[in-house]
């Protein structure tokens, strides 16, 4: 039947399926295609069995099964794949019409394909997709960039399918032009990457005061209840309880070695390139790879000397309670840092984005979900130019009340010789972002020094530069200024 379906998807993994059979479920007639032509009928004829979704076997044919406008989404892998298919379908399409990008592509790439799709009349939409199978399936946290005349159009449907949350709001909103909605998505992930560095380190603690699998379940059960309450938190607490068929924990099965897929990587570039002092996401990238470095460290631990036979002897329960501390502050650490690096972006590209309505967006379907998430929202109600989450009473407050066992957890890994570089870092941030008086006016006495990059002094006003003849040789020209 041409013209009878409301939307097209390419790409029939198993993303590509759950979204599908999402879509079908509230009521949307998809037409799907996918390269290997074989899996559209695989999928007909199996997962999409008995239902409206419509099968093509080229793109010619995808097409003409749209309602016009046609809306199109991909979810292919990110790069090439992307490129491929929007050079093989601009040809069939006409103006107004829509492409959307629901992979993992980096929000740079996005730029360059709205920009080139807008100069042939096609609205292109960028839109990050969260949640994994179960979210596809069920409800992921959606959210879109890009053309704005595309919204309208998608709206409904993409407002349908994601996660609800407060019954019925969805976790879904437009997000802002152009790359914007590929960037609030890579930096989530980012988030993520953070979040799950942060337990890690916890349960290495947690094993070191002694605590078995089914404590170290129990506990983060227990902390599922608290503050901490979040889809991560949930899942760790199923994994340390998850034994196979011999009665054995798989978590003590799994090789401790971390792989990574970029997005992680690309929130810390980024952070780079716009001023944003991402370091606990830097750090948790790190772990990941110093984590690949399996026989390296299985060597270097017959070499390099620890503190030696340290064993805790103190009260295990004020420890753990200690270490809850820890996560959660680091946690507000972790998303202060990504909002930051939110809020310069969206500045620099006058994306304006919704900063409180990005956490509500979050609170359901996606990975980082939890419940703090609210608490952001109602950060940037009560201020929407906040220029940090800790700057807010809430967060303050929080912090403030971590901090002691903070610090303790902190010094408890270095006295026993167990790292914790993302709660090291988050409290080194802390630190450094509530000093009125850091060192690097030494730091730019050394580069006036030795590169004559001048300095600004505490009796002058900003933005006047000096320069010192350090040796009475150096003469009076300086360096070029800038600001990086």
């Amino acid at each position: 039947m041409p013209q009878s379906s409301d939307i097209a998807l390419i790409g029939l993994a198993v993303m590509g399926q759950n979204i599908v059979l999402n879509m079908n479920d509230h009521g949307y007639k998809v037409a799907v295609y996918n390269r290997t032509v074989s899996k559209v009928d695989d999928f007909l004829n199996n997962e999409a069995k008995g239902t409206k979704i419509v099968g093509a076997h080229s793109l010619e044919e995808l097409v003409k099964l749209l309602k016009k406008p046609r809306r199109i989404m991909l979810l292919v892998k990110a790069g090439a794949p992307v490129d491929e298919f929007i050079d093989l379908l601009v040809p069939l399409l006409e103006p107004g019409d829509i492409i959307i990008d629901g992979g993992n592509s980096f929000y740079e790439d996005t730029v360059r394909r709205y920009k080139a799709l807008k100069e042939k009349n096609i609205l292109f939409v960028g839109s990050g997709v969260s949640g994994g199978e179960e979210g596809a399936r069920h409800g992921p946290s959606l959210m879109p960039g890009g053309a704005p005349e595309a919204w309208p159009h998608i709206k409904a449907i993409f407002q349908s399918i994601a996660a609800k949350v407060d019954g019925g709001v969805p976790c879904c909103d437009w997000v802002g032009e152009s790359g914007a909605g590929h960037f609030v998505k890579m930096v989530h992930n980012g988030i993520e990457y953070g979040d799950m560095q942060l337990i890690c380190e916890a349960y290495q603690l947690l094993s070191t005061l002694g605590l078995n699998n089914d404590q170290i379940a129990e506990t983060f059960t227990a902390w599922n209840k608290t503050e901490l309450d979040s889809y991560l938190i949930e899942i760790t607490a199923n994994i340390f309880k998850y034994k196979e068929e011999d009665g054995s924990y798989l978590i003590d099965k799994i090789l401790d070695t971390a792989g990574q897929k970029g997005t992680g990587k690309w929130t810390v570039l980024s952070g780079l390139d716009h001023a944003a002092p991402v370091t606990l996401i830097t750090e948790a990238v790190f772990a990941r790879v110093i984590s690949s470095l399996k026989e390296e460290r299985v060597a270097a631990s017959s070499v390099l000397a620890g503190p030696g036979d340290v064993k805790f002897t103190g009260d295990v329960e004020k420890a753990v309670e200690d270490i809850r501390h820890a996560l959660y502050a680091s946690k507000i650490i972790s998303y202060a840092q990504g909002y930051m690096l939110l809020r310069n972006v969206s500045e620099q590209f006058k994306w304006k984005l919704n900063l409180g309505g990005i956490a509500l967006m979050w609170r359901g379907g996606c990975i980082i979900r939890s419940r703090f998430l609210g608490n952001i929202k109602n950060a940037y109600d009560r201020n929407p130019s906040l220029s940090n989450l800790l700057l807010d009473s809430f967060f303050s407050d929080a912090v403030k009340k971590a901090q002691a066992g903070w610090r303790r957890t902190v010094a408890l890994g270095a006295t026993l010789g167990i790292p914790t570089p993302a709660f090291s870092n988050a409290l080194s941030f802390y630190d450094s972002y509530r000093s009125a008086r850091l060192p690097a006016n030494l730091l730019q006495a050394q580069r006036d020094y030795f590169g004559a990059h001048t300095y600004e002094r505490v009796d002058k006003p900003r933005g006047q530069f000096s320069h010192t003849n350090w040796t009475g040789q150096g003469g009076t020209t300086a360096s070029t200024t800038y600001n990086a």
